[in-house]
């Protein structure tokens, strides 16, 4: 009725176009503006959420797959660490008549030639075996937080993709019904301009502004074929056919929550902030490492000893620690001790900081997207349904009907940015406390 209301005024100059084409020139009411949800679908096509998306990139993505070997080896140097030193297995055979054959004879063997067997072996001291594992173990622990922290970084990279993916085929959507409708203008112009109503430069100022929505739809089909050709080598290229494409789930989700609560669950969640406490762990294991290496080892050895009569001998070796107690090596564990924590609390700040920068992201766009919603939308599409209108009755001037028509563009493209500017920001947010689950 609003419209109505507003087109009366207009139709007293509608007079003017001759009945013939006022017969042909109806007004061609403007379909409304499709939601931001409303994607451009592939018909047919295998169709994933923003969690099935997530969790192909977890489990496919080859670069995050690689990374997860990482805490294999770890777990192999715990192996090597945790390994005894093997004994040595000692023997010779001495005096010999090599270069006298004439003298070798089994009494020769018996009462001339001297033959050893013996064993050795390495006593560690200093438990250097227990803090090679324990120091192993504590790696392995930091190898696995930051494979984690990868895993968080792929899941934000995967939302990111994937929101610009919705972006595209949403403008897409938009460029689609703009041309249309707008093809539907030019059509009235032809006919108008046949009838003498308009002048062959309007007609040809109509038409060129329909390059720039043809234009429109070939930027965003660029997009979304870019776009969803990028998310898919995040998930994995094998892992989903060529004609996939996205959920449509592109909409506005508000987000409850105060930044102390974001703070305490970032505090617990982030596994980079974990894997800078746990390489303080793992600094003093080696500390503790470098304090049992300085411990010098004994070297136990039996060995058996046959020339004429047959003897057992017991020997032990150890290196006096006068010069070389390991002293370099020990301070400088003690200072990468130093290094770890600070590195921890800087980590920690970093967190925090992540926070409250994602946190005020997300409120300003949450602002912008409020005014978006609170009757700019509305307003853009009723002022171009009644410049339209008036200009196929011939009550408005080409200029205005074009400006109409740039000025709902805008918004409309405006709108659709400021969303996906908002999701981003809501995915920033979770990226930044660690959890995709926020209060």
């Amino acid at each position: 009725m609003r419209l109505q209301r507003w087109c009366i005024p207009l139709l007293l100059s509608a007079t003017l176009v001759p009945a013939a084409a006022a017969a042909q020139s109806q007004p061609t009411p403007s379909a409304p503006a499709p939601s931001a949800q409303t994607l451009a679908q592939k018909p047919g096509s295998t169709v994933l959420s923003l969690d099935d998306a997530i969790r192909l990139a977890l489990e496919h993505n080859h670069s995050l797959l690689a990374g997860r070997t990482t805490i294999q080896q770890s777990e192999a140097e715990e192996i090597t660490a945790n390994l005894r030193p093997d004994p040595v297995l000692l023997t010779d055979v001495q005096f010999l008549p090599v270069f006298q054959p004439g003298q070798f004879s089994s009494d020769y063997i018996d009462n001339t030639a001297q033959f050893d067997l013996g064993v050795s072996y390495l006593f560690e001291r200093g438990k250097k075996r227990q803090h090679r594992l324990q120091a192993a173990k504590d790696t392995t622990a930091v190898t696995r937080s930051q494979v984690a922290d990868s895993e968080r970084g792929l899941t934000f990279n995967v939302a990111t993709q994937y929101i610009n993916v919705e972006l595209a085929e949403s403008t897409l959507a938009l460029a689609q019904q703009d041309l249309k409708s707008f093809q539907d203008t030019v059509d009235i112009g032809e006919v108008r301009y046949k009838d003498g109503d308009i002048s062959e430069s309007d007609l040809l100022k109509i038409k060129l502004q329909r390059l720039q929505f043809q234009s429109d739809v070939s930027a965003a089909q660029l997009a979304r074929a870019q776009g969803l050709s990028d998310l898919r080598q995040l998930l994995g290229y094998e892992s989903v056919p060529a004609d996939y494409d996205v959920a449509p789930t592109f909409d506005y989700q508000p987000v409850a929550g105060n930044l102390e609560d974001f703070e305490a669950k970032a505090i617990g969640n982030r596994p980079d902030l974990r894997a800078s406490h746990q390489g303080v762990a793992a600094a003093n294991s080696q500390y503790q490492l470098q304090k049992a290496i300085g411990k010098r080892d004994i070297t136990g050895q039996v060995s058996y000893t046959h020339i004429q009569y047959s003897e057992l001998s017991l020997f032990g070796q150890m290196q006096l620690p006068i010069f070389d107690r390991n002293q370099g090596e020990i301070a400088r564990a003690g200072y990468a001790i130093t290094q770890a924590q600070e590195q921890a609390k800087f980590t920690q700040g970093q967190v925090l900081t992540d926070v409250k920068d994602a946190y005020e992201n997300l409120h300003s766009n949450d602002t912008i997207i409020g005014l978006y919603r609170s009757g700019y939308l509305d307003q853009a599409q009723q002022s171009r349904d009644i410049s339209q209108y008036a200009y196929q009755r011939g009550a408005a001037s080409l200029l205005d009907f074009l400006d109409s028509e740039r000025s709902y563009r805008s918004v409309q493209l405006g709108y659709r940015q400021a969303l996906a500017s908002y999701l981003l920001a809501v995915e920033q947010l979770r990226e930044a406390v660690g959890t995709r689950s926020l209060p």
